[in-house]
């Protein structure tokens, strides 16, 4: 029965993935018309309102204290850093290289999840963590012509700060629903990140075309709300570390999305890269984390 669990939440965890990496595509074509900070907190704030509903009709019980203090934790990875930087960092470079710079990203989940809940993964688990995250550095350097940009700080913020947030959530969604945890992560921020959209909207303005917006609504409704859903859930029945590492798939998956969206190249040698990580992911699973 654990192995299907774990199973269960290995899938739920891979549509929430498939959600999150049209992530970049969309917000690539949303940054070129609309002020990137506006986009990061303007969809949390679309969210934040789905929220409100989803939590009236079910007529959710408030958090307890503790639950709070995680679900804060949670609102700053995942609602305020990652948008934010990612955004920032949209503007700079196209969301073919944001993709694979993200790909450290289940390292550092499986990172926060062994240092803030206790979660024990085998040398065998972390070697091919370690070899996934490599790979699709490599990927990077070979794409930045062997060097970083200066845009890779800002989507390194973005890796700590979903890291962080996903690590809290999942976690927490053990005991509250992954539902429920985004909904209130979103909520909470709500006071907060709705003026401060309002008053970039006036500032900067929110003249755009219907794609722009378009690409809006699919980081506010399906990034920022729907798939999160699957994603914390996932996480709660299969663990941080393990469903963490299907996350080594949201690169390719968005260079995918960035070739369809966006227009952006895509080779055949990211095949080569994106079979090498499907092998990585395969053996990552069938190592042992104890919980």
């Amino acid at each position: 029965m654990s192995r299907q669990i774990e199973t269960k939440g290995m899938w739920l965890g891979f549509v929430g993935v498939a959600i999150f990496s049209l992530t970049l595509p969309f917000t690539r074509l949303a940054v070129t018309e609309l002020n990137p900070a506006f986009i990061a907190f303007g969809r949390a704030v679309v969210a934040a309102g789905l929220s409100l509903g989803v939590l009236w009709y079910r007529r959710t019980p408030l958090p307890s204290r503790v639950q709070w203090r995680a679900l804060l934790i949670t609102s700053l990875g995942v609602v305020v850093g990652f948008p934010l930087f990612s955004s920032m960092a949209m503007q700079q470079v196209p969301a073919a290289h944001g993709a694979v710079v993200l790909g450290i990203l289940p390292l550092a989940t499986a990172l926060f999840g062994a240092l803030r809940f206790g979660e024990r993964p085998s040398t065998g688990f972390w070697l091919a963590a370690a070899a996934g995250s490599a790979i699709v550095v490599a990927f990077a350097l070979r794409q930045g012509g062997g060097s970083l940009q200066p845009a890779d700080l800002a989507l390194l913020a973005a890796v700590f700060a979903a890291a962080m947030g996903y690590a809290e959530g999942g976690r927490l969604a053990q005991s509250m629903g992954g539902e429920q945890v985004i909904c209130w992560a979103l909520v909470l921020s709500l006071p907060l990140l709705l003026p401060v959209t309002l008053w970039l909207g006036w500032h900067y303005g929110v003249t755009a075309s219907p794609q722009a917006w378009l690409a809006f609504a699919y980081v506010s409704v399906f990034s920022m709300f729907i798939g999160f859903f699957f994603w914390y859930k996932g996480l709660a029945l299969g663990g941080i570390a393990r469903v963490g590492q299907v996350q080594l798939l949201q690169p390719f998956l968005s260079l995918l999305g960035a070739s369809l969206i966006a227009g952006e190249a895509l080779d055949t040698r990211n095949l080569v890269f994106a079979a090498a990580v499907l092998a990585v992911v395969a053996t990552g699973r069938r190592m042992s984390v104890k919980r």
